[in-house]
């Protein structure tokens, strides 16, 4: 009796030949549905091989649907950044970097169409436009939102690949001196003045000092207690709220030359109410960043200072005057609102005392550099 003949192992998916002479290979995917090589082959071997490839996958349990990427990457970023929960100004500058560096490449594309050589053309352009900061915003953010496409499996890999390309690496910003902080104040006028002199000589950003209220002052102490920020989004409209981060709450003592400065501007200038605003314009409205900018800038030409320096420079001159005085690191993350994760400054504590102290070494600072500046013909703080 015939030995019975070994069966044959059912191929894996069809190949058939086309009119033009080439292969087309198709499969059922273990969804049910019937897939479609995307390109037709030389060869009939060619065409098998593919769906090898394919039935491997499957077995491994990596197969993905190829019409998955198949989603607009405009409509897909706009979602990612609305599910996300994030703050307020974190979607503004979000919002900037897609409109106005990422959508228009990439916007009108799906995902599967954004391939590592389009990442890597769009990137050269990006750099010859504009900074090599704002590119590398530009590429962390991409490179984000299609690593979240990869993990809601509509893609295979991320196609943003270039090593150190979301690293910024900004120019060293300047930094103004004392006279140069003083000359600034008196061009932007008395009721600015205060701004400038708060911005430079307790380190405050924009945002903290735009909410800054009458309660938030204690002239016995000379201090300020900061616990919110209005920053300023790009359409013109304040979004008022927790400071960034818990660093972000704390209490700023002064140094004792701007006791004066600050008795004068709330007697002139500040909302009469308890939780009046410190700053507010010849109108009575907040100040607004336009308006402010304008003054700014005429200011800064004024003086003599570079095109690039803006009003939150003025932080590098308070910072660095708080390092000379010899201050703990802790220390002077707690005067700037600065947080960090370093495990070593979990032992480090900064104490009123210690705050208070670095005050008054600011204090010293600037009043030995006005006695040396007597003799010169410019306006002077009080001391």
């Amino acid at each position: 009796m015939a030995g019975r003949r070994p069966q044959r192992r059912r191929e894996f998916g069809t190949v058939r030949k086309l009119a033009s002479g080439r292969w087309q290979a198709r499969y059922i995917g273990p969804d049910g549905e019937r897939y479609t090589a995307p390109e037709t082959f030389e060869t009939k071997s060619d065409a098998q091989d593919w769906l090898n490839r394919v039935r491997v996958d499957i077995e491994r349990n990596i197969w993905r649907d190829p019409d998955a990427g198949a989603v607009n990457f405009e409509k897909y970023a706009l979602r990612w950044i609305e599910e996300r929960g994030l703050a307020p100004t974190t979607v503004d500058r979000y919002d900037g970097l897609l409109r106005l560096h990422i959508l228009p490449t990439f916007g009108r594309k799906d995902l599967d169409e954004i391939t590592p050589p389009s990442v890597r053309t769009w990137r050269a352009e990006r750099l010859k436009a504009t900074g090599a900061t704002t590119v590398a915003k530009s590429y962390r953010l991409l490179k984000a939102i299609l690593q979240t496409a990869v993990d809601d499996d509509l893609l295979r890999s991320n196609p943003c690949r270039i090593k150190g390309a979301g690293k910024e690496e900004a120019d060293e910003r300047p930094t103004a001196t004392i006279e140069q902080v003083l000359d600034l104040a008196e061009a932007m006028g008395p009721r600015w003045r205060l701004m400038v002199l708060l911005g430079a000589f307790a380190s405050l950003r924009p945002e903290e000092l735009a909410e800054l209220r009458r309660h938030s002052v204690d002239l016995d102490e000379c201090s300020l207690r900061i616990t919110h920020a209005s920053p300023e989004l790009t359409n013109g409209r304040r979004v008022t709220g927790d400071l960034k981060s818990r660093a972000g709450k704390r209490t700023v003592y002064l140094p004792d030359f701007l006791l004066p400065e600050l008795r004068r501007h709330l007697q002139w200038f500040a909302e009469k109410e308890r939780d009046g605003l410190l700053f507010v314009g010849e109108k009575g409205a907040p100040f607004r960043r336009s308006t402010f900018g304008r003054k700014w800038r005429n200011a800064r030409t004024k003086v003599g200072m570079p095109s690039n320096f803006r009003f939150y420079d003025l932080r590098h001159t308070g910072n660095t005057l708080a390092a000379d005085t010899g201050a703990k690191l802790k220390d002077l993350m707690v005067r700037a609102g600065q947080s960090s994760e370093r495990a070593q400054l979990i032992y480090q504590h900064s104490t009123a005392k210690h705050q208070r102290k670095l005050a008054r070494g600011i204090d010293a600072e600037v009043r030995q550099q006005l006695r040396q500046a007597q003799t010169e013909e410019r306006p002077a703080v009080e001391v």
